[in-house]
C-alpha cells in the first residue's frame, strides 16, 4: 500500500482509556511509530489534543464505538486536523493475536494509504436537533403504551367506554376517566355536560357503557398511568418548543421540504435532523440513498446478480422516510403516487414503499442543494416524457430525409 500523508494518528476508542498512535516520516519510507494511552476524562482527552497537535499531525482517525467517540470527538473537532469518524466494519483488523495498542497502529496504517472513508458526522446544532426529535419519538412511544394500559384495565373493570368513543384521550373520554379517578357517581345530565358534539347522541349507550365493576384497585392503576401520562405529554410539549427553537436558522430548509407531497410540518424536522441542511457533504443524491439504507442492495458475483437486501443505514430516517412514503401514495394525481402504484404490480406494497421513500430522499437532496421548492409534473409525466422523446426521435428522422407515418 502507498502512503499518502506523513503525518497522521489512529485512535483506538474505549469507554475509560483512548490509544493513539502516530505514524510520521517521509513517504517512501518505512514510517516512525509513537503510542501513548491516554484517559477518557476532559482533562486526558485536551492532553490527547496537545500531544497530537505537538506532532503535527494533519488527520487523525478513530472508530464509531457506541457512544465513546462522541466526547472525544467533542474535543478535537475544535483542532488543527482533519477529524475522521470510520465505521468499524470497514476497517476491522484481521482476526488473532489482537490487542488496543494494534488496533490503534492498524487504523494509522489505513489513514496513512489514504483507506479511511470518514462517516457523516453533522455540526453540533444538526446533532441537537436530532436528539430532541429522536427522544420526541421515544416519548410518544411511552405515551400510547401508558394509553393502552388504560385501555387494558378499562377492559378488566368492564368499562365498555371504547365501544362508543373511537378515542377517549378526546376531550369527552378525558372527562369521563377524570370523573371515574374520582369516584364520582355519573348520570345522564352529568354525562351530557361532560361530553362534546356527537358524542352527546350516545349518551344513553355511555350509560349503560359506564356500568361497569370499578374496584379501588383498578382507580388506583390508573390513576398511576393517567398521573404519568400527564407527565409525558407535558414534556412532549417541552421537547417541541425546544425543537421549534432549534429550527429558527432553518426556516428555509423546513419550508423547501414540507413542499414535497407526503412531507408534512412533523416529519421535515426530523428528515433536516438525520441529512443536516448542507449537500456538499455527499457527493451525489446515491450516496445518501445508501448511507441512508434506502438504495436498493447489490451482490454480484461472476456476472450474476443474486438477491440481497437493502442495507441497515439511518433507521431513524428510514422510519420517517417510510411514513412519508406512506402518505406521499394516498395523494391524489402526483408523480409520487403513480411511481408507487406502477412498482406495486410487480413487487409488492413493501418493497414499493422503500422505493418510494428512496426517491422521496433523493428529490429532498436536490431541493435542500438547489434551494428550489419541489414543483409537481403530475401522475402522466412518465408518458409525457416518452412522448416528447417519441416526438424528439421523429423530428431526428425526418431532418436524415426520411417520411415518417404514425400507425394508428
Amino acid at each position: 500500500m502507498d502512503a499518502v500523508l506523513e503525518r497522521c494518528a489512529g485512535l483506538d476508542v474505549h469507554q475509560e482509556t483512548i490509544v493513539a498512535c502516530v505514524l510520521f516520516g517521509p513517504l517512501d519510507q518505512k514510517p516512525k511509530k509513537e503510542v501513548k494511552t491516554f484517559s477518557t476524562t476532559t482533562v486526558e482527552l485536551l492532553a490527547l489534543a496537545d500531544w497530537l497537535e505537538q506532532h503535527q499531525c494533519t488527520h487523525v482517525a478513530m472508530e464509531s464505538t457506541g457512544v465513546y467517540w462522541k466526547p472525544v470527538w467533542n474535543i478535537l473537532e475544535g483542532c488543527s486536523f482533519n477529524l475522521i469518524l470510520a465505521n468499524a466494519h470497514r476497517i476491522k483488523n484481521t482476526p488473532g493475536r489482537k490487542t488496543d495498542v494494534k488496533d490503534a497502529e492498524w487504523i494509522a496504517q489505513l489513514l496513512r494509504c489514504s483507506l479511511v472513508e470518514g462517516s457523516f458526522v453533522p455540526p453540533v446544532e444538526i446533532r441537537d436537533l436530532r436528539d430532541l426529535t429522536r427522544y420526541r419519538k421515544k416519548l410518544i412511544q411511552d405515551a400510547t403504551q401508558e394509553k393502552n394500559r388504560i385501555h387494558k384495565i378499562l377492559q378488566d373493570a368492564n368499562i365498555k367506554i371504547t365501544t362508543y368513543i373511537s378515542d377517549i384521550f378526546g376531550v369527552s373520554g378525558r372527562n369521563i376517566i377524570e370523573s371515574l379517578l374520582n369516584g364520582e357517581k355519573i348520570t345522564v345530565d352529568e354525562l351530557k355536560k361532560m361530553v362534546k358534539t356527537h358524542v352527546k347522541k350516545k349518551v344513553p349507550q355511555l350509560v349503560d357503557a359506564l356500568n361497569g365493576r370499578l374496584r379501588r384497585h383498578h382507580r388506583d392503576m390508573i390513576r398511576f398511568s393517567w398521573n404519568h401520562l400527564m407527565y409525558l405529554e407535558k414534556a412532549i410539549s417541552d421537547v417541541e418548543n425546544e425543537i421549534n427553537h432549534c429550527l429558527s436558522p432553518y426556516r428555509q430548509e423546513i419550508e423547501l421540504l414540507s413542499s414535497l407531497p407526503g412531507v408534512n410540518d412533523t416529519a421535515a424536522p426530523i428528515i433536516l435532523a438525520e441529512i443536516g441542511a448542507d449537500m456538499s457533504v455527499f457527493p451525489t443524491d446515491n450516496h445518501l440513498s445508501s448511507w441512508a439504507g434506502v438504495s436498493p442492495g447489490n451482490n454480484e458475483s461472476a456476472g450474476k446478480k443474486k438477491r440481497s437486501r437493502a442495507t441497515p443505514g439511518n433507521k431513524s430516517l428510514k422510519a420517517i422516510l417510510c411514513e412519508c412514503a406512506w402518505g406521499a401514495s394516498k395523494t391524489k394525481n402526483t408523480r409520487l403516487s403513480s411511481y408507487y402504484w406502477r412498482l406495486v404490480k410487480r413487487m409488492g406494497k413493501k418493497k414499493a414503499l422503500l422505493a418510494l421513500a428512496h426517491l422521496i430522499l433523493r428529490i429532498a437532496f436536490h431541493v435542500l442543494r438547489t434551494k428550489v421548492p419541489y414543483k409537481e409534473l403530475g401522475s402522466d409525466y412518465l408518458a409525457d416524457k416518452e412522448k416528447q422523446k417519441e416526438e424528439k426521435l421523429i423530428k431526428y428522422l425526418k431532418s436524415k430525409g426520411y417520411q415518417v407515418t404514425i400507425a394508428s
